[in-house]
């Protein structure tokens, strides 16, 4: 059986861009995730060191997220990669890096990337 955990806007300043201003000054960006992993026994027998744990989800994020990156989609790369290396009972991930406020020269909430393996 599988089950799914999700982590939702999860914020972050960070120095993601094309721009070197934007390298220099950072921004701010958000991170969603979606995972699938197996549930094995962790509901059967309260296994919690068998689940998929959200707090070292968070800090793999917030690790990724501190390596600058030009494109968001190396950066939703990264944290996928990361993931799938530290949790091998995961199935699938679909991560949505979100700039908020990006420089485009006009008013936009945010510009966003779903990557998803």
């Amino acid at each position: 059986m599988e089950y799914k955990i999700e982590l939702e806007r999860m914020e972050f300043r960070a120095f993601h861009g094309c721009y070197a201003l934007e390298q220099q000054v950072g921004n701010r960006f958000t991170v969603d995730l979606e995972i699938t992993t197996e549930l094995g026994d962790v509901a059967k027998d309260d296994a919690v060191e068998q689940a998929v744990n959200y707090l070292t989800v968070y800090e793999i994020v917030r690790a990724r997220m501190a390596v600058t990156q030009r494109t968001i989609e190396r950066v939703a790369m990264n944290i996928i990669e990361a993931l799938y290396a530290a949790f091998p009972q995961i199935r699938h991930i679909r991560c949505r890096v979100s700039k908020l406020a990006p420089p485009l020269g006009g008013k936009l909430d945010r510009v966003s990337v779903v990557l998803e393996k």
